[in-house]
């Protein structure tokens, strides 16, 4: 569509997740329209993240060190590992303040459509983390759909020989969500999850 450079911007933007045409397009043009201090701090910022930004060795966490900030922290719990599919997961278990233990971060999920089976993702080092028996739970915090309850399925198969208790966060109706709009399976886990109000 558009000559040399601005076409490689616009192809390039258009790489990135999440971003189509229409949107690597704007992107473009607003990047060409930006005062070029703004537009080198962008290109410097990507720099440092490429350059200093590794994944953590225990956990595989983002980190600028050999660990992340929950690794390094001596005030977790050590006995309970959350597993999660993306360092994006971990941020948003974080903001919910309601776990003090650790991660596992296992760079994906299971999706033979894809081509990610079991020996592309983390379960190795999730074992190896295992093996000294110094955790009690695993809580296996993937996603709700096909892959993730594939991956979830295979993790608490693969738990089976420890003796760990495995959880899985509950799943349900959203706050302010009407019963007539939720899908069979999403209303089925909530009555399968429910919870005493009397006790």
């Amino acid at each position: 569509m558009y000559e040399g450079v601005v076409q490689d911007l616009i192809d390039e933007l258009g790489r990135l997740p999440g971003i189509g045409p229409k949107s690597a397009q704007r992107i473009a043009f607003h990047l060409l329209q930006a005062d070029p201090q703004d537009v080198q701090r962008l290109v410097q910022t990507l720099s440092e993240v490429k350059d200093k930004v590794t994944f953590c060795e225990t956990c595989g966490n983002v980190a600028e060190g050999a660990l992340c900030r929950i690794c390094a922290d001596p005030r977790r719990d050590t006995t309970a590992i959350c597993v999660v599919e993306e360092p994006k997961d971990v941020v948003a278990i974080e903001r919910t303040r309601e776990f003090r233990g650790r991660y596992h971060v296992l760079g994906g999920a299971i999706s033979p459509m894809d081509g990610v089976g079991p020996d592309d993702l983390r379960f190795t080092e999730l074992m190896a983390r295992l093996s000294d028996g110094g955790v009690a739970e695993v809580i296996i915090a993937t996603d709700p759909n096909l892959e993730g309850e594939a991956t979830a399925s295979y993790t608490a198969r693969l738990l089976s020989p420890f003796d760990i208790r495995v959880t899985r966060p509950a799943s349900g109706l959203p706050v302010g969500g009407d019963l007539e709009y939720a899908d069979e399976v999403t209303l089925g886990r909530a009555f399968e999850g429910r919870k005493l109000l009397n006790a």
